[in-house]
Parts: structure tokens; sequence; C-alpha cells
């Protein structure tokens, strides 16, 4: 369905905080004068890729800097800087930004490109990783499985990004790798409900491809390691078409 916008009436409840709601009520909107424009960057990257700003949350420049405490312009750079990185997106040239929503089909052709790129870089890595990228991967698996085991969604979505980001690191090609970062990053906010949902419904199913892909790295095992990514991001855009395509 590539012209059909995802529905944020099936987001969970208390994902769907406008946009006063999530600045006055998370205290990752608490900000010291130093470094201010990171501080608020940070604070609105936070805010987006756990849901509390919804897709189509209005960035308005004087609202937010009221709520931080802070000049507009601090508020204008973190702003321009989520536009870069493809979490906001610019609705006119004098409406200001808003956060970037996603159609259905966007979603369905990022993984698409997600899966040509990322088993490309499997291939690569798999072919070339060392021991000490074995041994990070392992420290990122544990810290993954620890913090599923204690519902902290946000921090396994960090620590399995810092697996891969291990493995595919190791092929070589720092671009690859940075592109395949952005598409993370645009995916994070949804990555983060299916992942919520999985831990609620004790659905390991998104939690097992990463074992198994550390013992393709170990084993230096190409055809498996691309096997794996290539099945688990097929799985993974099956579950977004489930959970955003009404039935």
């Amino acid at each position: 369905m590539p012209g059909k916008k995802v529905d944020a009436s099936q987001q969970p409840e208390n994902k769907k905080a406008g946009f006063a709601a999530a600045m006055g009520s998370s205290p990752a909107f608490a900000v010291t004068p130093t470094l201010v424009a990171d501080q608020v960057y940070e604070a609105l990257r936070t805010a987006i890729l756990t849901g509390e700003l919804a897709g189509g949350s209005p960035l308005r420049v004087r609202d937010v800097a009221e709520m931080v405490g802070t000049s507009v312009m601090p508020v204008r750079e973190a702003i321009r800087r989520l536009e870069e990185t493809g979490l906001a997106t610019r609705v006119a040239a004098h409406r200001g930004a808003v956060v970037r929503e996603f159609t259905v089909g966007e979603l369905i052709h990022i993984y698409e490109v997600r899966a040509t790129l990322e088993v490309e870089a499997a291939r690569r890595g798999a072919a070339n990783v060392t021991d000490a990228d074995v041994a990070r991967m392992e420290a990122a698996l544990a810290r993954m499985q620890k913090a599923v085991a204690e519902r902290r969604v946000s921090d396994a979505l960090d620590d399995d990004e810092d697996l891969l980001r291990t493995f595919y690191s190791a092929g070589g090609n720092p671009v690859l790798v940075s592109v395949i970062e952005t598409l993370w990053l645009q995916c994070r906010p949804y990555k983060v409900i299916g992942a919520t949902e999985a831990v609620e419904h004790n659905d390991a199913s998104l939690w097992t491809p990463q074992p198994a892909i550390l013992d393709a790295a170990r084993a230096r095992d190409v055809k498996e390691a691309t096997k794996l990514t290539k099945q688990s991001l097929a799985s993974a855009r099956q579950r977004l078409e489930k959970r955003l395509v009404p039935q």
C-alpha cells in the first residue's frame, strides 16, 4: 500500500502524547546552558525515537524554546539537525517543521533497501571479522539479552545495533555502514513500537537472529551470515506490514 499513511491511532496510547505534553513531562527536556543546541537535539531525538513525539507533531521553534527555557537559536539548530537525519521534515518555508510521518509503502521500501545493503555488509563482515570484533559482538549480545530481560526496549535496540555495527564495520566500508545507520535511525520509532509489543507479549522471535548471526561470525561463515541477515530483515518487514496495515 504505497500511499497509505501510518495510522497514529494504532500506536499505544502512551506513545501518542502531543508535543506539549512530551516536552512538559519528560525529564529528557531539562537542559543546561552548556552545549544547548546539542542537548536540545538529543532531547528531541530521544522523544521521537521513544514515541513521545508521534509522527506529525509540530516542532515550533518558539514553543520548543519556551518549553526548554532557552533562546530560539539553539532550537533552530537542533531542528535543522533533525531534518538532516530524517527525523523531521519541513512543512513549508514559514510553517516550521514536524516530526516525520512515514507511509506504510515508504517503510516497506526502506526495509527493501536495508535488506540489499545489510546482506552485502554481512557478506563483507563475515569474510573479514576479527577475534576482537567477535568479542565486541558477544558483549553487545549479552547487554541486549539483559536489557530484554529487564524490559528496557530502547537499550535492547541500541545493543542490537551495536552488535550489527561491529559486524558490518569489519567489512571495511564505512560509507556502507553510515548509510545503514541512517536507515536504522529513520526506522527507529517503529522499531520501538514493534519491540515494545514483543517484550509485552513475551515474543522472543525478535531477539533470536542475533545469537545465530554471532555464531556465523565466529565461524566466518559468509553464506550463513548473509542468509540469516536476509531472513531477519524479511521477518522484520513482515511484522511491520502486519502491524501497520489494517487487516
